[in-house]
């Protein structure tokens, strides 16, 4: 059976919805609080939600914290590679949320951060396996190494790299080998602006996230504009993870890229009318908003069920 082997780092995100963001040196009091698990978790939530068998093959804590985040992780059906790291907990997440719904981060890394080569190499992948890793990874040593034995051994894997926020902080020379081995490439508006697409659009398929206007896809030679679905947004927290496990899961069971793009745009779409990062939808929560979409009252179901 195919799988989504996820590679990057589950984190627990403490979230505090704030009216605005504080000034240098200043406070606001949020007006609510929650600590749940986030990070890589939120990519391989929404996969297993749409049907993908996933596997967490990043490492994690020993604490009250990496017991929050496997918890996490078995109540979503997802198969935990690795024992504890032993060396502390899983690290924590700031993510202050303000009420256009936009979110501002503060890191704090912990065992996720510390992944081992001989840990990956227990890891036995196959050609029908999706390979995810995050541009989060490259900015720890222990995993970069990690990643820079481990991918070029897989056996005709296809891999997902998502850069993420900080990749204009990669190291070129890392950056540049992992991109050696990738072959989709998913990233927002921002990240892309960090990477030379047109080079990359030649060898690899690149699909750029913009947000409610979806998505643009630049594979074989072609540019297509894959249209979003506009909604309230309350919580954008999340949104691009839920946009790639969804186009994992859809990739591995068979549906092709256009296709998997556009059912990628709908479940982020539907991820941010909801608070908290974890919010991507079931697959029959999709196909609902699948079938309202084709029967054109799409709208509809956004008035009746918008959290």
């Amino acid at each position: 059976m195919s799988r989504l082997i996820h590679t990057g780092q589950v984190v627990v995100d403490l979230v505090l919805t704030v009216p605005r963001l504080p000034t240098a040196g200043g406070d606001v009091l949020a007006t609510s609080t929650n600590l749940l698990p986030g990070g890589g978790f939120n990519v391989m939530a929404a996969a297993a939600r749409s049907g993908a068998d996933v596997v967490y093959a990043g490492t994690h804590g020993t604490g009250s914290f990496g017991d929050l985040v496997r918890a996490a992780l078995a109540a979503e059906g997802i198969t935990v590679a690795h024992e504890p790291t032993a060396s502390g907990d899983t690290g924590v997440v700031v993510a202050l949320v303000d009420p256009s719904g936009e979110r501002t981060f503060a890191t704090g890394t912990g065992a996720e951060g510390r992944l081992r080569a001989d840990q990956l190499a227990r890891i036995s992948a196959t050609p029908e396996d999706l390979v995810y890793v995050t541009g989060y990874s490259l900015l720890h040593a222990a995993n970069r190494d990690a990643l820079a034995q481990w991918l070029p051994t897989l056996p005709g894997s296809r891999v997902l790299f998502d850069p993420g926020p900080l990749v204009s902080e990669v190291d070129p020379q890392a950056l540049a080998s992992v991109l050696s081995t990738v072959d989709i490439i998913s990233c927002n508006a921002r990240e892309a602006e960090a990477l030379d697409l047109q080079t990359l659009a030649e060898t690899k398929t690149v699909i750029v996230r913009d947000g409610p206007a979806g998505c643009t896809l630049h594979h074989a030679g072609e540019t297509t504009q894959v249209d979003g679905f506009p909604v309230t947004a309350v919580d954008t927290n999340g949104a691009g993870d839920t946009h790639c496990g969804v186009l994992a899961a859809e990739l591995l069971s068979g549906t092709d890229l256009q296709t998997a793009a556009r059912r990628a745009n709908a479940a982020a779409a539907l991820s941010v009318t909801r608070h908290g990062p974890a919010t991507a939808p079931t697959s029959e929560q999709l196909s609902e908003f699948w079938r309202d979409i084709d029967a054109g009252t799409g709208g509809s179901y956004r008035r009746d069920h918008q959290v």
